[in-house]
């Protein structure tokens, strides 16, 4: 199922069938590769490259080169294939990504400042070689975020800081606003864990309010455009938990002082 929703996925994005079936092949070779391995969920590894080619395709809007480096961005680092073998299987551009993915492996934080350092530095030369390896890692670490529940305490807690740290600021510079806003609450979720779920409760509490109100200023905007002849969507976003601690903080207000949840 799963692959079957990233099928359908690319096909809207890639028309050519010689790309869908570099796509089909890139599959069923990392499919082989991880053959066995689990995640610490207990999934089968490959629904991770799954998922993350999903998001590459589906809200980054990559093409088919992307979608297959996300599919293969853990084959070198956890089996004993080598970028020259992706390089002769695809090619040397996809070979290259999958590289640049490699290097960035095992987080940004270390131990050692020094080291923590270099890896930044490691960071912002790869984007200057190929942006689509920051962006292949953005999905990379949206997928991992979201399946966080899975590591132990320590572990939420340390890949969250660097989430923060780094790849959310990362996601906001390149544009991606939703990734961004994903990355941002589930990094405060797992970091602030009590403080989230009191906020989270409070605003599930406001949320059918919301919509009510959302409905009475859209009525004659809709009716409005709907007589000018115009074809349109109206959309309303609700505030993320996170913002809404940052406005908290912010302004020194209890949550019922924050007034523009919607």
């Amino acid at each position: 199922r799963d692959y079957a929703d990233l099928k359908e996925a690319a096909r809207k994005r890639c028309t050519d069938q010689y790309e869908l079936d570099q796509i089909q092949k890139a599959f069923v070779f990392a499919n082989e590769a991880h053959k066995g391995v689990r995640r610490r969920s207990g999934e089968p590894y490959i629904l991770h490259p799954i998922a993350v080619a999903k998001i590459v395709v589906s809200n980054i809007g990559l093409g088919y080169k992307s979608i297959i480096a996300a599919l293969l961005h853990d084959v070198v680092e956890d089996t004993d294939y080598t970028v020259e073998d992706i390089e002769h299987m695809f090619d040397k551009k996809i070979a290259n990504i999958v590289e640049g993915l490699t290097k960035l492996s095992g987080g940004v934080f270390a131990d050692k400042a020094m080291k923590q350092a270099e890896n930044v530095r490691k960071l912002m030369l790869t984007m200057s070689d190929d942006i689509r390896v920051m962006l292949v890692k953005l999905a990379d670490r949206l997928h991992n975020m979201r399946t966080l529940a899975a590591q132990r305490p320590d572990k939420q807690r340390k890949i969250a800081a660097e989430t923060q740290y780094i790849y959310a600021p990362m996601a906001h510079r390149l544009g991606l606003f939703p990734i961004k806003t994903e990355l941002e609450n589930l990094s405060f979720k797992y970091e602030h864990p009590e403080l989230y779920k009191e906020i989270d409760a409070k605003l599930q509490a406001v949320r059918d309010a919301q919509k009510e109100n959302f409905e009475e200023f859209a009525a004659p905007i809709r009716k409005k455009l709907m007589m000018m002849g115009y074809e349109f969507k109206l959309y309303a976003r609700t505030k993320s938990v996170y913002s809404i601690y940052k406005k908290m903080v912010t302004k020194g207000v209890p949550f019922e002082q924050v007034y523009d949840l919607l």
